[in-house]
C-alpha cells in the first residue's frame, strides 16, 4: 500500500509548528537589549526559566501521542526525561538568581518579595519539585493508578498557571507577544490532554483509558 502523502506534509507541518514556537521566544529573548549589559550568571538563569517555559509546551503534547513520531509509549518515555530537564532547568534558575542576589531569592522562597511575580513563581517550583518526587517514588508508596493520575494532573495545574502568571508578569527579555502566545499554547494543551484523556474519569472507563505503560 502506498505511503500517504498528506500524512507526511501533515508531520513536517507539526514539527515545523512546534519548533517554530519554542524558537521564536527563546530567539528574542536571545537578542533582547536588556541582556546587554548583564552578568553571565544571570543570563543563564534568566535562559533557564525561558527553556523550561518553552518545555512545558512539549510535555502534555508527548504525553497524548500527539507529535509526529512518538506515539503515547514512546513519548512518556520522552515526557519522563524532560521531566528531569525542567527540574534541573529550575534548580539552574534559582540558583543563577541567587548567586547574582542572594537577599532577592531569600525573599522570595520566604513569600516576603515586594514583586507579586515571585511568589507564583516560588509556588510553580515546589510543585514541580513535588510531581518529580512523586515520580519518582510512585511504585514505593504503592499509589493507585487513579490516586496518582489525580495528585500529578493536580501539581500540573499548579505548576503552569504559576509559572504562566509568573512569565506574564515579568517584564523581562522574552518578547511580550511571543511569551503570551507560548504561554496560551501551554495553557491550551495542557486542557486538550486533560479533555482528550479524561484524567478524572472513574471507575471502568478510568481503566479502560490507561495506556500500556500505566498498566505495566
Amino acid at each position: 500500500m502506498a505511503a500517504d502523502p498528506t500524512r507526511g506534509l501533515r508531520a513536517a507541518f507539526i514539527w515545523v509548528a512546534v519548533a517554530a514556537t519554542l524558537a521564536v521566544p527563546i530567539g528574542i529573548a536571545a537578542t533582547s537589549p536588556l541582556l546587554a549589559w548583564r552578568d553571565p550568571v544571570y543570563i543563564a538563569a534568566g535562559f533557564a526559566g525561558v527553556v523550561a517555559m518553552a518545555l512545558f509546551l512539549l510535555q502534555p503534547l508527548l504525553v497524548a501521542g500527539y507529535l509526529p513520531g512518538f506515539p503515547a509509549r514512546r513519548g512518556r518515555r520522552i515526557h519522563r526525561w524532560i521531566g528531569g530537564s525542567l527540574v534541573a532547568a529550575i534548580v539552574l534558575h534559582v540558583v543563577g538568581l541567587w548567586i547574582t542576589s542572594p537577599p532577592d531569592v531569600v525573599d522570595a522562597l520566604l513569600f516576603r518579595s515586594p514583586t507579586p511575580f515571585s511568589a507564583w513563581g516560588v509556588v510553580a517550583m515546589w510543585a514541580l519539585f513535588g510531581t518529580a518526587l512523586l515520580a519518582l517514588f510512585r511504585h514505593t508508596l504503592r499509589l493507585r493508578w487513579r490516586s496518582w493520575r489525580i495528585a500529578h494532573t493536580s501539581f500540573v495545574v499548579v505548576i503552569i498557571a504559576g509559572s504562566v502568571i509568573h512569565a506574564v508578569l515579568i517584564e523581562g527579555a522574552m518578547g511580550t507577544v511571543s511569551k503570551i502566545a507560548l504561554c496560551g499554547l501551554v495553557i491550551a494543551a495542557m486542557i486538550e490532554v486533560f479533555v482528550d484523556l479524561k484524567v478524572w474519569a472513574r471507575g471502568a472507563k478510568a481503566q479502560a483509558l490507561k495506556s500500556p505503560v500505566e498498566r505495566s
